[in-house]
């Protein structure tokens, strides 16, 4: 364990049995029922959890990234939400979207982009997170897939980071 980490609050393997489970219920929801289905990952911290998800989900889905940011660094949220990087595609319309997150804190930045991609005319949205803060959340937002629910806690590790730092840990500390 990094000599920075109290503790290890989700292990490598908790991740590993979570993604698989996850990826279960996904395949359940959309296979043979769509044929655009889309992860599209908010990077940088849902780079790890897209990539475990998408080797284990057989509907063959279609990958996607987007940067959309809520923090200025460090640890707290700005409270405005930016997209940094959009992603462009002409059948939108046809594509069934499951935005990939790394952790759901307040829930502003799920929210915005959830509304932001219907409004572009996406088929469908919906949410996937490895982590969940809901004693944080300020926004009504429905999660359909969820990992862990975790403590109002500041956690690094699986692509969380502190000022870049840790994003490489395979686990949650």
């Amino acid at each position: 364990m990094n000599k920075d980490i109290l503790k290890v609050l989700v292990s490598e393997k908790e991740i590993d049995e979570v993604t698989t489970r996850l990826a279960a219920e996904i395949d359940r929801d959309y296979a043979g029922k769509s044929e655009h289905l889309v992860l599209l990952g908010i990077l940088k911290g849902s780079v790890p959890f897209l990539a475990d998800l998408m080797k284990k989900v057989k509907t063959n889905p279609e990958i996607e990234l987007m940067k959309v940011s809520s923090y200025g660094g460090g640890t707290k949220t700005s409270g405005s939400v930016k997209i940094i990087l959009d992603w462009q595609r002409d059948n939108i319309a046809e594509c069934d979207i499951i935005v990939i997150e790394d952790i759901i804190d307040s829930g502003r930045t799920l929210s915005y982009l959830c509304e932001y991609l219907r409004q572009k005319g996406a088929k469908s949205v919906r949410t996937c997170t490895l982590l969940d803060k809901p004693e944080r959340r300020r926004v009504p937002l429905h999660v359909d897939y969820f990992g862990f629910t975790i403590p109002d806690e500041f956690v690094v590790g699986y692509g969380l980071d502190y000022n870049e730092h840790y994003r490489n840990l395979p686990y949650v500390g």
